[in-house]
């Protein structure tokens, strides 16, 4: 999951709502954080009544059945009365992101992508590089970090993107598949202004909300973290539901692109690599793949940091299992082209990157090869003044 970088601490002394858990002052009438999210709630649209009040939630690939006064895995959504609720009205970070970030390497390249997240997450990851966010309300050790909430508008997150003169519009931080109701109310108001769409997510998706996202949704970036069952079963997920939910969102036409933080013992054995590349490669060849590196974080620190070497070993795998595009991230200036988009018929370079910062933009209208006429895949616009100039997130008020 992709890092907020202290998005949780935006807002602190300018939010109508600040809830701070390190030093456990309560604003609104005492309220636990639980209590407090949960007046920042609305009626859920992903959702099936069954018997005696009980409702199947259809957010994510759990379709928890969730009785009244019960919770969802995710901790976020739950049944009041017979009702599911789910969460709205507020944000928990909001940055101006080079889109690099998230990463998309292949939908609008140099664009600023106003990114948003809440908290909760369906998964449990022991590596998690935002769990603060992510595991708010599973894990007390949250409390000691500090939290900050900030009541929000459709139209208001939408005018920040407006104000930071940002391309793309992005869920991400929690997992946003748990929010889509949320999301969605974003998106509608933020395509009709001309921004693209995208969201940042582990793939634990259902048919419903892929089928509900997919109108007001451009590009979804999805986490492969292993090829294991057993992998993602200490994860709290099931491998085949981001399998599946990868192949569905090509079938819909979004733009998807693929990452796998690479972790040395743990998913980093060559056969799984394969594994993963020869399944991608059959979904599509032209699905970009980003191989990332790990460095020890929240409870998992069984593992060594991944090297510049261990990134280079899988993406070569990944070229050679017939991905036109492969990528390795997360240690800028150190793994060579592999930060690179090359044209996959002549292999020229047609965009330079360094970390965040695009070194050259070469590509013509389309996307267009301008050594070879090829057309690379993806969603591309000419970025206007760019090239050489570093990048990083901004934090952003509402």
């Amino acid at each position: 999951m992709e890092s907020a970088e202290s998005a949780y601490q935006l807002f602190a002394g300018k939010s109508e709502l600040h809830l701070s858990i390190m030093t456990h002052r309560i604003i609104e009438a005492m309220a636990t954080l639980q209590e407090t999210l949960d007046t920042l709630s609305a009626d859920a649209e992903l959702v099936q009544p069954r018997e005696e009040g009980a409702v199947r939630c259809l957010a994510c690939g759990h379709r928890c059945l969730v009785r009244p006064g019960r919770r969802g895995v995710c901790r976020v959504r739950f049944n009041r009365d017979g009702k599911l609720r789910m969460p709205w009205g507020y944000v928990a970070g909001l940055q101006a992101d080079p889109i690099e970030k998230k990463p998309f390497y292949h939908f609008l390249p140099g664009a600023t992508a106003l990114t948003f997240g809440m908290l909760g997450c369906d998964f449990h990851c022991g590596f998690c590089q935002n769990w603060v966010s992510s595991q708010a309300l599973r894990d007390p050790a949250t409390d000691r970090m500090g939290l900050t909430i900030h009541r929000a508008s459709p139209e208001e997150i939408t005018d920040s993107a407006v104000r930071s003169r940002s391309d793309v519009v992005v869920s991400s931080y929690n997992e946003p598949l748990i929010t889509a109701e949320w999301a969605a109310a974003i998106f509608r108001p933020a395509r009709e202004r001309g921004f693209k769409t995208g969201i940042v997510s582990n793939g634990n998706a259902t048919p419903e909300v892929l089928a509900y996202l997919r109108p007001h949704l451009d590009g979804m970036k999805i986490d492969l973290k292993a090829m294991r069952k057993r992998t993602y079963s200490t994860l709290g997920g099931v491998l085949q539901h981001t399998l599946d939910t990868i192949q569905a969102a090509r079938r819909a036409g979004l733009w998807v692109e693929v990452v796998t933080l690479l972790i040395p013992g743990l998913n980093d054995d060559s056969a799984e690599l394969w594994d993963a590349a020869r399944f991608l490669a059959g979904v599509s060849a032209d699905i970009p793949w980003h191989v990332t590196a790990y460095h020890p974080d929240y409870q998992y620190d069984a593992a060594r940091p991944t090297s510049a070497a261990d990134l280079t070993r899988a993406a070569e795998i990944g070229q050679e299992a017939g991905l036109r595009y492969v990528y390795a991230g997360n240690l800028p200036g150190m793994v060579k082209e592999l930060e690179d988009t090359l044209c996959p018929k002549c292999r020229h370079p047609v965009v330079r990157r360094r970390g965040y910062t695009i070194l050259e933009y070469r590509l013509g209208e389309g996307g267009k090869c301008p050594d070879c006429g090829e057309i690379l895949a993806g969603i591309w616009r000419k970025p206007d003044g760019v090239d050489g100039n570093a990048r990083f997130p901004r934090s952003l008020d509402l």
